[in-house]
């Protein structure tokens, strides 16, 4: 496929998504790989324009330099946005309370602290996207190992044959010090991130290296 059509069908899958407006992101696609640039209202905007992006057919990297511009608002204070953060936490049934610190710095939103699982990680960090005034997150939460490198690799095996999507047997799957090295081939760039999250699953994972090949 080439980079024009794939540019195109990009712009396409954003002028699809209604929570995207697309007439302020410009695209650029050179060797598959796609650039993303302009300005969005938010920072849940900017993330849901890079999505988009990966799930067109043909992408192989995208590279995104959105902004979020806050048109006719005062961004909140640091302080506030902070406050609003901590309540956002403290209100999740799925993140342990006290266990995720915030830092916030001219917007920019550090998350630090440690949990039992991945979800509860990627639950901070949903939790925190969408609130008003954020223009970035720093997801620095570690994740604590709790299973032994077999048992990882035995569940992260087991999740890939389950998706009807992926081809198993094509995968490699590699655990070393709670990091899963996923080696191989896959049909579609969607594929290798059905591939990642089969990999997060797997409790006490704090690394994924994707090492897929498009093929």
């Amino acid at each position: 496929m080439g980079d024009k059509l794939i540019r195109q069908n990009v712009i396409d899958e954003l002028d699809f998504d209604p929570s995207i407006d697309a007439a302020h992101i410009g695209v650029a696609v050179e060797k598959g790989i796609v650039t993303l640039t302009g300005h969005v209202a938010n920072y849940a905007e900017r993330v849901t324009a890079e999505k988009a992006a990966q799930k067109v057919r043909g992408v192989r990297g995208v590279v995104e330099k959105i902004t979020v511009r806050f048109a006719g608002e005062t961004p909140p204070r640091d302080e506030d946005l902070a406050q609003r953060a901590v309540q956002m936490l403290d209100w999740s049934a799925t993140v342990p309370k006290d266990a995720v610190q915030v830092k916030v710095q001219t917007g920019w939103v550090t998350l630090s602290g440690k949990v039992d699982w991945q979800y509860q990680k990627e639950e901070a960090y949903r939790s925190i996207k969408r609130l008003a005034g954020v223009t970035g997150i720093i997801n620095n939460i570690e994740v604590a190992p709790k299973a032994s490198a077999p048992d990882v690799r035995a569940k992260i095996l087991a999740a890939l044959k389950r998706n009807a999507e992926l081809e198993a047997d094509a995968i490699k799957v590699t655990v070393k010090d709670a990091k899963v090295v996923l080696e191989g081939r896959v049909n579609a760039w969607h594929e290798r991130r059905l591939a990642e999250t089969a990999a997060w699953s797997a409790p006490g994972v704090r690394a994924v290296e994707d090492h897929l090949t498009l093929g």
